[in-house]
């Protein structure tokens, strides 16, 4: 798997980038965030991302997108890549029946990526707030976090404390930690 060196500054091949990706690193900037970043070949499960995980020094989250049976209620789950998730036991936690995997239209719609790149760059797409954050424990308690910026040929690194207290409030999204 290819993987790049690691940059510190927003791409400047713009053109080239999913425009989920470019508005989040821009967001960095301008709440003064610090970043590292690889582009990487596409990396479709979390077993692929293990080698981007050892390049940037930190274990990539997994994002899961899920809603309920009818559709109004979303949620954006954050949690580590070798958790296993059980929408029922998730369900039963947060008080809701009929959790499910959202659509890849819905995915589209809400965050403005696909299968494979659900992340917290795309909440910056959620101008509506209907997506709920959950963070799981263990992840809100890390250093830094590592994920995709809403495309899986690239990952970044930033520390989880800037995530939580300033890139979130800022696209007016607040997480729940939660212990999943």
């Amino acid at each position: 798997m290819y993987i790049s060196e690691i940059f510190t500054e927003i791409p400047t091949d713009k053109e080239n980038r999913n425009k989920t990706e470019i508005k989040f690193y821009e967001a960095l900037k301008k709440l003064n965030i610090p970043f590292e970043r690889v582009d990487n070949d596409a990396a479709y499960t979390m077993e692929e991302c293990e080698a981007i995980d050892k390049a940037m020094n930190v274990e990539c989250a997994k994002n899961v997108f899920i809603c309920n049976q009818k559709k109004t209620t979303f949620f954006l789950l954050v949690m580590p890549a070798d958790k296993n998730f059980d929408t029922g036991s998730f369900s039963k936690k947060m008080g809701l029946s009929h959790m499910s995997f959202a659509s890849p239209e819905l995915m589209i719609e809400h965050l403005g990526t696909t299968p494979g790149s659900a992340s917290v760059a795309g909440l910056a797409n959620d101008e509506d707030d209907y997506i709920q954050v959950i963070i799981d424990k263990e992840i809100a308690d890390s250093e830094y976090f590592g994920c995709n910026p809403g495309i899986n040929t690239a990952h970044y690194k930033i520390k989880t404390a800037d995530l939580i207290k300033k890139y979130l409030p800022s696209i007016h999204h607040r997480p729940r930690i939660v212990d999943l």
